[in-house]
């Protein structure tokens, strides 16, 4: 989020805030028969959160009723499914590397519709799509990020 951020000039932390909170309940609430992220966003609002972020977070979840209209809305939908699936892919490289993912990695696992099976892959297209990055600049915008921020994402590998 931080990334898209800078590239369209908007407020970075709060940009991060959002990719950050936007699935603080889902552990606890992980569907919308559980209640994600209503419960999420309601905790948020009792805490005083501004609606712009509990707007966003609730816009993510299509079946919220809420819909995206600012770009902060459309990068989190575009970027909450994408981020995972990288994840996914790194972690089945030798290395657990985000380092050894490109976009022709990411695209060949999209083909493959045994792995991270529950992902909807023309979502992700569409999310990109609204957002209104070409599906692989996308990709890469999302890479070059998480790259960034490996180590903390326990993705910057191991020896092979």
């Amino acid at each position: 989020m931080g990334a898209y951020a800078r590239r369209f000039g908007e407020d970075e932390a709060l940009w991060r805030l959002v990719g950050l909170l936007h699935d603080l309940d889902y552990e606890r609430y992980p569907s919308q028969e559980a209640g994600h992220p209503f419960r999420g966003v309601e905790h948020l609002r009792s805490r005083g959160y501004p609606e712009v972020i509990c707007r966003a977070i609730l816009s993510h979840a299509d079946y919220s009723g809420v819909t995206r209209a600012s770009r902060m809305e459309h990068a989190l939908h575009a970027c909450d499914e994408l981020t995972g699936f990288i994840v996914a892919v790194a972690l089945v490289r030798p290395s657990r590397s985000v380092h050894d993912v490109d976009v022709a990695a990411v695209r060949k696992k999209m083909k493959d519709k045994a792995f991270a099976r529950p992902v909807n892959r023309e979502e992700m297209l569409r999310a990109a799509e609204a957002l209104g990055v070409p599906f692989d600049e996308h990709v890469g915008v999302v890479l070059d990020a998480m790259r960034g921020i490996a180590a903390d994402l326990g993705l910057a590998g191991r020896a092979v």
